[in-house]
């Protein structure tokens, strides 16, 4: 077995960027032979262990998206990249040359302490971020196998045995592995084709021209020379067929060629990585990080100015500006936010929601605009074939056995209408007697057209087109009518009698078809079939379906309005019905707009009418794809539910994409979140959990932003006021280490109620306005405690510095402590609003803990001296009244401005 994995390892390693194009031509060219000889396989498949030991050699069938460095050392880098452990190290560097270097050079008697506390909060820190991110990937990752994608393919348990399909996951698919592919599959790699019948593709993950191309088996035949280094051309290769496209109809058998990195789809993701643009979000976030940025490269050289000059001491003076600049900053933030999304995606994984793309988690809680399918989400998706009836509106066995050999020999994805059809003549065991009848042919149903037609042989060879389809789209092809067996022409007259009879029932909430036929005669069809033999049809009659609005759907729609989400319905339903279901469910209905509509109309028209329609009809997915657009230009978040073939472009284009685990696999491909139970009440927990994720990130911005504004006035005015400094670097910094770990405390914070009613959006205007507002009330009582410590107490001189920092690090760390049970909510903290026991029991032992280290060896390490109990009832004190003051502005802020966060 050894000489054919080299083998293999040595014709995938031949792909790569620069030469995928040419090893995909030459393989477009040669016969299926060569190519099974090749890649040593055959047309039954490979055999287990083989496949097996390929999978271990050439590694799994996946793309990663974005350079991986190795597991554990890459994410252990990742995790110092940091503004505080940068800031930290610089701190030690100087201090290393201030406190030990220079008095060594001199001398005199060197301190190593304080570098060995930084070198240690450096080494916390850098864990703390190693820990949080590797639990988040590991989340992530568990999650995203949670939904698995499968592929069937050929395998033989031994040499010499007949292949077996088997399903597999798609990342454990292998170069020569035989693949079954019909509509709606997702084309897990690159391949060649060797069996195909009416086999469409869609590859408009690549061109982004929603296209079908015809694939077929057939070796190409035009020169490679046209093909070589140009990369779009490669695409119309006719036998070949590209990762991550999908196919539209048909059925098809094809050898793998190429997997996972090797792919010529992999040879693009870099790239289209490297292009992808910012989200609302990271927007956001940019924005808040440059009002902080903007706010320290203004604050910082004032402090250093002022302390070198009043303090005499500008190596003191760079390490103080340094921790302030550390101070300003919160540089937790990546790790809160990343800890926050984890947390949100396991929330949801207990809901049996899974989220594959974390960009989602950041759109959920501003998510404004839902829009979905009908089918499956506001019904049932259980079709129930109601009635089969003529133009007179009587019921006819002909219709329903045309209707029953149209959906029993298409070749297409299995939809709901077919089933039912076939389910229903199953109960009837009405399966008549089909072996003199031979299938010829047949054109797959698809968006544009909306029908779907067969070919059928009887045994006199008799050449007969069976179609089915939407009403319109069925007019436009039909001639005549057949009534009682006598053919007559489809005029005026008959056209508006047909046209009244399904209005009638799409009233009644019947979705309607039409079906009729066109002889050939004897052998009277060329095959292939094309959409140009649809023509000069006579209509039978006409097939109703029923499917029913889900119990809770109006439930959830009521739920889904209460939290200011508006729900459009976008489907390719006719629009009677769909006014019905909605009406039936509780959705305002307004004047439908229709796919032909949508197509006469401008970008900018559109835009106008999304804002006024529930009800889009009669779409097809590039309609679909436009409406989203539109939407999103509007300023609106979108998500989009859906799970058939057709709602795949849309799940790509929406902020959001939800789909669901029983959907289409390119649905769930394209999905940003599966549902593992298609349950619309599962919509409203969703939204819920990410506006608590978004809240709680907001919460964090707001708190830490105020108390380190604070923070900063608080030192600015003891620059000014106190011959040393108010606290020394490394207790500054210490303070802001604890200070940092309690914030992770905000992860099992609730939001309150009247938070989650409405859709959430960032505001760094509000971000900038809470800071001016609340933090200069802690610089107050900080100026207060500094009074207290110098006049109460006497630390008012260079030898008492020690006993002044420990009163302002004690003061300053328990009003951080909290400030955050006061501002983590608009209502009254404890009594109107309780934080979460996580938060309660964090800040209590960060108080505790702060009360005790100036009283520790830590303290005295750092330069703290212990205080006498006299200054606890002032300490206590000074916080209550903080408190009244917080929350009396608190009322009088959201008076102002109308919101809290």
């Amino acid at each position: 077995m050894a000489p054919i994995i080299k083998k293999i390892t040595e014709q995938v390693n031949y792909i790569n960027y620069n030469k995928n194009n040419n090893f995909l031509v030459e393989e477009s060219i040669i016969d299926i032979d060569q190519t099974f000889l090749h890649f040593v396989s055959s047309i039954h498949g490979l055999e287990e262990q083989d496949a097996q030991e390929r999978l271990l050699k050439i590694g799994l069938n996946q793309v990663p998206h974005k350079k991986i460095m190795p597991m554990i050392w890459g994410k252990l880098i990742r995790s110092l990249n940091n503004p505080f452990i940068f800031i930290l190290i610089v701190i030690s560097v100087t201090s290393f040359f201030i406190d030990y270097w220079l008095p060594l050079k001199h001398h005199k008697e060197p301190n190593i302490i304080p570098i060995i506390v930084m070198l240690i909060m450096v080494s916390l820190s850098g864990l703390l971020c190693f820990y949080q991110e590797l639990q988040t990937n590991r989340s992530v990752n568990a999650l995203k196998y949670t939904v698995k994608t499968t592929a069937t393919v050929l395998r033989r348990p031994y040499a010499g045995a007949v292949g077996q399909c088997k399903d597999i996951i798609l990342q454990e698919l292998v170069p020569g592995d035989i693949i079954l592919l019909s509509a709606g599959d997702i084309i897990p790699a690159d391949i060649k084709l060797f069996e195909s019948d009416n086999f469409l593709v869609n590859q408009s993950i690549l061109t982004g021209k929603p296209l079908h191309i015809k694939k077929n088996h057939l070796n190409t035949t035009l020169s490679q020379e046209k093909y070589i280094d140009n990369i779009e051309r490669v695409l119309e290769l006719s036998n070949i067929c590209i990762m991550g496209t999908h196919v539209t109809s048909g059925t098809a058998k094809a050898i793998i060629l190429a997997t996972g990195v090797n792919t010529y789809f992999s040879s693009l993701t870099r790239y289209l990585v490297n292009q992808r643009e910012k989200n609302l979000f990271e927007h956001g976030i940019n924005r808040v990080s440059w009002l902080l940025i903007r706010f320290m490269l203004f604050i910082v050289p004032i402090v250093f100015i002022i302390n070198g000059i009043t303090k005499r001491c500008w190596a003191d003076a760079a390490l103080f500006a340094l921790s302030v600049a550390v101070g300003i900053t919160p540089e937790m933030l990546p790790i809160i936010i990343s800890a926050n999304f984890a947390h949100g995606l396991i929330s949801l994984s207990r809901k049996k929601v899974i989220v594959k793309n974390l960009s989602a988690m950041q759109h959920l809680g501003s998510m404004d605009v839902l829009c979905t399918d009908k089918t499956g989400t506001l019904t049932e998706d259980c079709l129930i074939l109601k009635h089969y009836i003529d133009i007179n509106g009587r019921e006819n066995k002909k219709i329903l056995h045309l209707a029953w050999l149209n959906s029993h020999y298409q070749s297409g994805i299995k939809n709901s209408i077919d089933l039912a059809i076939t389910k229903f003549v199953k109960t009837l065991h009405d399966t008549r007697d089909i072996v003199d009848l031979t299938k010829i042919d047949e054109l797959p149903f698809d968006f544009n057209r909306r029908r779907l037609s067969i070919i059928i042989s009887d045994k006199d060879c008799r050449h007969t087109l069976i179609c089915k389809g939407a009403v319109e789209e069925m007019m436009t092809i039909a001639t005549h009518i057949n009534n009682n067996g006598n053919i007559l022409p489809l005029d005026d007259k008959v056209r508006n009698t047909l046209l009244q009879l399904v209005t009638f029932y799409n009233k009644q909430g019947f979705r309607v078809l039409m079906i009729g036929t066109r002889d050939f005669g004897i052998k009277g069809c060329i095959v292939p079939l094309s959409s140009s033999d649809e023509k000069n049809i006579v209509i039978f009659g006409l097939l109703t379906f029923f499917d029913a609005p889900k119990d809770f759907a109006v439930k959830a729609i009521n739920a889904l309005h209460e939290k200011g989400v508006t729900i459009k319905v976008l489907t390719g339903d006719n629009h009677v019905v769909t006014q019905k279901i909605c009406l039936d469910i509780g959705l305002k209905l307004h004047k439908p707009l229709l796919g032909y509509q949508i197509e006469e109309i401008s970008d900018k028209q559109l835009a106008l009418l999304v804002e006024e329609r529930t009800i889009f009809a009669k779409l097809t997915p590039c309609h679909k794809s436009r409406i989203l657009k539109a939407l999103m230009s509007n300023g609106h978040i979108v998500g989009f539910l859906g799970d058939a073939i057709n709602d795949a472009l849309a799940l790509r284009d929406a902020n959001v994409g939800i789909s669901v685990d029983t959907g289409a696999a390119v649905s769930k491909e394209s999905a940003d979140i599966v549902l593992l139970e298609k349950n619309l009440m599962v919509l409203v927990e969703i939204i819920i959990t990410g506006r608590k994720t978004f809240g709680n990130i907001i919460k964090y911005l707001n708190i830490t932003a105020s108390s380190n504004f604070g923070n900063v006035i608080s030192v600015l005015v003891s620059s000014f006021c106190i011959p040393f400094l108010p606290m020394m670097a490394i207790q500054l910094m210490l303070q802001n280490f604890i200070y940092d770990i309690s914030q992770f405390a905000l992860l099992w914070d609730d939001m309150d109620k009247e938070f989650l009613y409405k859709p959430r959006r960032w505001n760094t205007k509000n971000i900038g306005r809470f800071m001016l507002w609340i933090g200069p009330i802690s610089s107050v009582f900080d100026i207060i405690t500094y009074f207290i410590m110098w006049f109460c107490f006497s630390a008012n001189s260079i030898e008492q510095q020690g006993l002044f920092q420990s009163g302002w690090f004690i003061e300053s760390l328990l009003s951080q402590m909290l400030v955050i049970h006061m501002l983590r909510t608009h209502k009254i903290p404890f009594i109107q609003s309780t934080a979460t026991w996580p938060i309660i029991i964090i800040t209590s032992i960060i108080i505790i803990l702060g009360i005790y280290i100036p009283y520790s060896t830590l303290g005295t390490l750092v330069g703290f001296k212990a205080l006498p109990w006299q200054y606890f009832p002032w300490l206590v004190g000074i916080l209550i009244i903080y408190c009244i003051i917080i929350q009396l502005v608190k009322h009088l802020y959201i008076k102002r401005f109308g919101l809290w966060f």
